[in-house]
């Protein structure tokens, strides 16, 4: 391809929509990080570009089309759903990551909201993300929920 036919204002739209949805993932990213979750500060963000590129390649294969791309984001749902299941671990005190397969799920809806221009759903998603790990998980534990039982004295 020549790079002096490039359609440069549509690169940099995508380059623009690409570097939004890695850094809205980055909140989200940090604060799995930081409780040293199983995902954490690269899987999030290459979650979320990832997502956002597939959609983007979708608009230039298949256009607009309501049914094609309603078809690429199912596919995107499932893929990321299968990854999030990684994430969950069943031990022998009961189950873990289920808050991490979740938020990795709606990193992928950050990726393709920005992808399809709908930045304020994404900024939406980001934020209560990041507000529901930060703020309901030390709520969680005053009740008597034990996070990581296997980083606990018995």
């Amino acid at each position: 391809m020549d790079l002096l036919n490039w359609n440069w204002s549509e690169f940099l739209s995508h380059v623009l929509k690409l570097a939004g949805a890695f850094v809205l993932a980055l909140p989200i990213a940090l604060e799995r990080e930081r409780t040293t979750r199983t995902l954490g500060l690269r899987t999030f963000p290459l979650v979320a570009l990832a997502s956002c590129g597939y959609i983007l390649v979708g608009e230039s294969v298949v256009g607009t089309a309501q049914d094609a791309q309603a078809r690429i984001i199912s596919g995107l749902m499932t893929g990321i759903g299968f990854i999030g299941g990684g994430a969950i671990l069943k031990t022998s005190t009961g189950v873990r990551g289920t808050a991490t397969a979740a938020s990795l799920w709606s990193t992928g809806a950050i990726g393709a909201s920005v992808a399809h221009g709908l930045y304020e759903i994404a900024v939406l998603i980001s934020t209560i993300n990041f507000l529901t790990l930060q703020f309901l998980t030390p709520i969680e534990r005053r009740m008597g929920k034990k996070d990581r039982p296997d980083l606990e004295d018995s």
